[in-house]
């Protein structure tokens, strides 16, 4: 099928569901510059192996390693500001068309683009919080005490170290997840955006929705259960299904 073709499909799913959520992944950042791990190259895999790395055994067995290897990757994230993919996302529930955006990603760009429903399901990195007291911090908060030598960051009223505010493995998952869960429950159509589909638990919410939409320039578990699946430019076929969904209106 051709590309405007699938667009103009896409746009008919939008407008015929009553209830349209996106559930977006690594892929729709890296226009943004946020990397993932994949796309550091062989190399830094072969160092890190990010599921024993960042995990909560790892976070306490030896927390200034943890973040001597994690928090520059991590800061780099500040610089960041979201795409014509987030933009447009954003739009569409400003339209009207999008209930909200579930999200796989730390980076908070989807809120910096303006949606005003969005789950971060893994944690954000705006903040980070003491694992005795949780007191909250900010993350340049938490640069700063590193790069002035004290790592781990302490808290400075208990003294407890300071974790980032994501969902490690081994972690619970995030309140944000489960109400995500519960409000995409039966919902029309699931838009995913950049996700492989391959992390769980959020690899099973496509399941709670009665039709599945893909955008990704990767194969996804879910190819053959989705009722469209277009291969192109995250941000460009969201800019496209906009304009799309605008002139329809």
């Amino acid at each position: 099928m051709p590309y405007k073709d699938m667009v103009e499909k896409l746009a008919d799913l939008v407008r015929n569901s009553e209830r349209v959520y996106a559930l977006t992944g690594v892929s729709i950042s890296t226009e943004s510059g946020i990397p993932d791990f994949r796309s550091l190259g062989p190399g830094f895999l072969a160092k890190i192996d990010p599921e024993k790395s960042l995990s909560l055994t790892d976070l306490h067995r030896n927390p200034a390693q943890f973040y001597q290897k994690f928090l520059n990757l991590w800061y780099s994230f500040v610089d960041a500001r979201p795409n014509l993919g987030h933009l447009a996302l954003s739009q569409m529930e400003k339209m009207g068309f999008l209930k909200g955006v579930i999200t796989q990603n730390i980076d908070g760009l989807h809120k910096a683009a303006g949606s005003k429903n969005v789950w971060e399901i893994h944690g954000h990195l705006r903040t980070g919080y003491c694992i005795r007291c949780n007191y909250q911090y900010s993350l340049p908060e938490i640069v700063s005490q590193v790069e002035q030598g004290c790592n781990p960051p302490l808290c400075k009223d208990c003294q407890g170290i300071i974790r980032p505010g994501v969902v490690l493995f081994e972690d619970l998952m995030s309140p944000d997840f489960f109400n995500a869960r519960s409000e995409i429950n039966g919902a029309d159509l699931l838009l995913v955006a950049g996700s492989k589909l391959k992390v769980r638990p959020a690899a099973s919410l496509p399941s709670l929705v009665h039709k599945v939409a893909i955008i990704s320039q990767r194969t996804t578990t879910w190819d053959k259960k989705a009722v469209l699946v277009i291969n192109r430019s995250i941000s460009k076929t969201l800019v496209d299904l906009v304009d799309c969904l605008r002139a329809g209106i």
